[in-house]
């Protein structure tokens, strides 16, 4: 008895030793190291940022990106309340302080990326003659979109023109506030108002509007776009990664196609 069980050992030994690579394990799901990351963005970013997300993938198809866009002010209060952010890529300095102040940053990955420009549009089709931010105080004029000024930075940015032209108590009663930039441009495209004030990559990005004024360089503050990793992000290395990529030569194209200057230019 004690030699067969000798010899039985001795077989499951050789055929443990002999056995294929791979063949003891062959049952066990492959392993993987994919990364996942969430960045909460100004939704004025959408189109640039989603083609630049692309690109990334396929250099980086372990990393998953989910992107959150929004007004710039509500991200904000999302992270202040604890939502699992990585990134923060806010259309405004103004929203990235106030986290900053908080210690809620990763310190040293704060980056100015990107600049923009505050225009006036209108329908493409509209016959009411506005040419200037002048011409909304006109009696014809009767509803004008602005993104709500305490959350939307288009909307803080449209009331600092409108103040330093000194008609923004003329128009404030003809305001139609909205929640981020990109409804004012719908408000406008489906011609629910007479004019909106927007920024210049959003009038880009839509056919159905027109491109009435700009807003002089000296009547708001510079229009900076903000990018950096959040402190209490789950892998702060690989969204350090990330923001890099978004100062990289191959994100810069797509952002200057879609009309964003680059901040440090």
């Amino acid at each position: 008895m004690l030699r067969r069980s000798f010899l039985f050992v001795i077989l499951c030994l050789s055929f443990l030793v002999g056995a294929p690579a791979g063949t003891l394990d062959a049952g066990s799901p492959p392993q993987t190291s994919e990364i996942e990351l969430t960045v909460s963005a100004a939704i004025s970013l959408k189109d640039a940022l989603d083609e630049v997300k692309q690109i990334y993938a396929k250099e980086n198809p372990n990393v998953s990106v989910a992107v959150n866009y929004g007004a710039s002010g509500t991200l904000q209060l999302q992270i202040e309340q604890g939502a699992p952010v990585d990134v923060f890529f806010s259309a405004a300095p103004k929203q990235m302080d106030a986290l900053e102040g908080k210690g809620l940053l990763l310190e040293g990955t704060r980056e100015d990326l990107l600049r923009n420009e505050i225009v006036l549009v209108v329908p493409k089709n509209s016959n009411l003659g506005i040419s200037s931010f002048q011409d909304l105080t006109r009696p014809s004029v009767k509803t004008v979109a602005l993104g709500e000024p305490a959350a939307v930075p288009a909307g803080e940015y449209a009331k600092e023109v409108l103040t330093e032209l000194g008609i923004y108590e003329a128009v404030k009663p003809k305001a139609v506030l909205a929640k981020d930039v990109r409804q004012v441009l719908t408000y406008v495209e489906t011609g629910n108002v007479d004019a909106g004030i927007v920024y210049a990559t959003d009038a880009e990005s839509s056919s159905k509007v027109r491109v009435a004024a700009n807003a002089p360089q000296n009547s708001h503050a510079a229009v900076v776009y903000p990018v950096a990793v959040i402190k209490s992000s789950k892998d702060s290395a690989a969204a350090k990664r990330f923001v890099e990529f978004l100062s990289s030569s191959k994100a810069a194209a797509i952002f200057q196609k879609y009309g964003f200057e680059l901040a440090n230019q």
